[in-house]
């Protein structure tokens, strides 16, 4: 549309119906019409990675060239043009370069993010890279990976793994090891990196079965546009990630170690001397059990049941029964009910 305006602009005169057609005009100054129109925003993508990888600029400047940058390719039309403009190499690059601060890093982080949620054409293009072994380091704390850079890291996974398969599959490579890094995060000694990290899980755990049906059995009549899920329409399978999900949880020690964090929670906040429980990261916990148990049809193994199911019983009588135990969770008293009794 703004290349239909700027056209018109530079071509509008008056008319003459019997004469030649008009040459187009050489009097307008293309700043004026940028001024009336705005740059194209792809151009303005090309300038913001531009400033964003010149270590010449100060930090101030290129965080804010990566800010301004998010802030387009919220649009998923331009999310998808990082591909054409040939930015995914320069943007990846940041995260690794050593002229990038952490500041760098977790703006860099945050504009990937941005650009693969909810965008399968966005998650193929970016997954061709091979990010999930950079991104997945990031999780483990240290002077460079901050508690924003973790979250932000945690974030940028969500948006490549939901919804992928191909992207979930690759967390069981050797040399990537994703699935250990994910239990890890969950005793982070920060409680919003813990309950980004369950939130996740608990995300990839949920069955997508009926969603596929629905979209497999439509019949496929218009063309399949790079910015639509044509992904999710021509290979259904590929949003499901269920059951990939429930066999790492169990083969990577992960449902032990969501035991150990509901039941014997780690301390956690700026001195490590937080020892409440954390109220969401209970409750995501407690509907990602229900979730693997009674949605999924899954087992735990008898010593992690009876260590959850013995909690569970101890918290009950705290909170004086079950109804107030379903409400503290957020749960309906039935969907309690079904999760212990898979509990044994």
């Amino acid at each position: 549309m703004q290349s239909l305006l700027r056209w018109s602009i530079e071509n509008s005169t008056d008319p003459n119906p019997n004469g030649p057609p008009p040459e187009p005009r050489k009097d307008i100054d293309p700043g004026i019409i940028d001024m009336i129109l705005g740059r194209p925003d792809a151009e303005l993508m090309k300038e913001d990675m531009s400033l964003a990888t010149d270590p010449s600029k100060t930090e101030d400047e290129r965080v804010a060239a990566l800010d301004h940058m998010e802030m387009l390719i919220e649009q998923i039309d331009n999310a998808n043009d990082l591909a054409k403009l040939k930015l995914w190499e320069p943007l990846h690059a940041l995260l690794t370069a050593s002229t990038s601060t952490p500041e760098i890093k977790m703006q860099a982080l945050w504009v990937i993010g941005t650009a693969i949620q909810n965008n399968p054409s966005a998650q193929d293009a970016y997954l061709a890279l091979d990010p999930l072994s950079t991104l997945i380091s990031f999780l483990t704390p240290s002077p460079s990976s901050t508690l924003q850079t973790r979250s932000k890291a945690i974030y940028t996974l969500s948006g490549l793994l939901k919804h992928n398969s191909p992207a979930v599959q690759q967390l069981n490579n050797p040399s990537i090891n994703g699935w250990k890094y994910l239990r890890d995060a969950l005793s982070d000694p920060e409680i919003t990196v813990r309950r980004k990290t369950i939130f996740l899980l608990s995300t990839l755990l949920l069955p997508t079965t009926s969603a596929s049906s629905a979209i497999s059995s439509a019949p496929i009549h218009e063309p399949l546009h790079d910015n639509s899920h044509a992904a999710h329409i021509s290979n259904p399978e590929r949003a499901s990630t269920s059951t990939l999900t429930a066999s790492a949880l169990q083969t990577h020690g992960i449902l032990n170690a969501l035991v150990q964090a509901l039941t014997s929670p780690l301390p956690y906040g700026e001195d490590g001397d937080v020892v409440e429980p954390d109220v969401t990261f209970e409750e995501t916990g407690i509907r990602l059990f229900h979730t693997y148990l009674v949605l999924c049809g899954q087992q735990l193994s008898k010593e992690d049941a009876e260590t959850l199911k013995f909690w569970m019983k101890a918290e009950q009588e705290k909170d004086g029964g079950e109804k107030k135990l379903a409400d503290r969770w957020a749960l309906y008293l039935a969907d309690l009910k079904e999760l212990v009794a898979k509990l044994g």
